[in-house]
């Protein structure tokens, strides 16, 4: 669908934005939206500034929430070169919010998830003064844990908005609308523990409709904590000890699959 100029716009700008900042959403957004994702449309992208297409909002409801259950899941089915890959045609810099994020292919989900999804994330934490020395320790056994590919399974790469919390779930007149990705391959649950970890509207609906197109392996709500160690590193990282509270908390967890 070509752009109409004359719409309403939301144009966002950083002068001091890294070269690939604005690159790196609008080739995620791209990539998602070759998936058949719902996702905002990219009107023009610089340097300093990206202008998207403004949304209207609408209340969360049941028809919209299961159709972005159905979609979220074939978007995950049409799959990543690798664990680690980033947005087809962009080989630039990745961020999850502001913050730079690894993107090396990695055969192990395993591997890649522990190395360059939590543990990049810790030292910032400690640094920060969000982690104490338990959760500290119990993080990195955790992650040791993770990288030893014991908790691997037979799922493919799959191509994840990879920053999928509620408020890049935006409920539209036309239904749910994806906004600010960090998209990149990695595992399905990790998009789903995300949305979970903040909250979702019909969440119950958005997960049974992604169960009719791609059932989730047995056992996959023992794995939230795994899999939203990522997000909780994350937000430790920059967002206060509350964070690293949890981040320890989910690694215990981990430590007791």
């Amino acid at each position: 669908m070509n752009a109409d100029h004359r719409a309403p716009v939301h144009t966002k700008t950083r002068t001091d934005a890294h070269p690939d900042f604005f690159a790196a959403e609008a080739a995620g957004l791209r990539w998602l939206a070759a998936a058949g994702a719902p996702v905002v449309e990219v009107i023009d992208v610089g340097r300093d500034r990206i202008v998207l297409s403004r949304l209207a909002q609408a209340r969360p409801d049941r028809a919209s929430a299961a159709e972005f259950g159905r979609v979220l899941a074939a978007v995950h089915d049409a799959g990543a070169g690798s664990f680690g890959a980033k947005p087809a045609d962009f080989d630039g810099q990745v961020f999850i919010g502001s913050r730079p994020m690894e993107c090396r292919p990695e055969a192990s989900w395993g591997r890649f998830y522990a190395t360059q999804r939590v543990a990049d994330f810790l030292d910032i934490a400690v640094e920060a003064g969000n982690l104490t020395a338990t959760d500290e320790r119990d993080a990195r056994a955790a992650c040791d844990r993770i990288a030893s590919g014991v908790l691997d399974d037979d799922e493919p790469p799959a191509r994840l908005h990879g920053d999928l919390w509620n408020g890049n779930v935006m409920w539209t007149p036309d239904g749910v609308v994806l906004i600010d990705p960090a998209a990149h391959g990695g595992h399905r649950e990790t998009d789903l523990a995300m949305l979970a970890l903040f909250g979702c509207p019909q969440w119950e609906t958005v997960l049974e409709a992604y169960g009719e197109v791609h059932p989730l392996r047995a056992g996959w709500r023992d794995r939230v904590a795994l899999h939203q160690m990522h997000p909780l590193a994350v937000h430790a990282a920059g967002h206060g000890p509350g964070y690293g509270r949890a981040l320890g908390e989910a690694a215990r967890a981990v430590l007791r699959l």
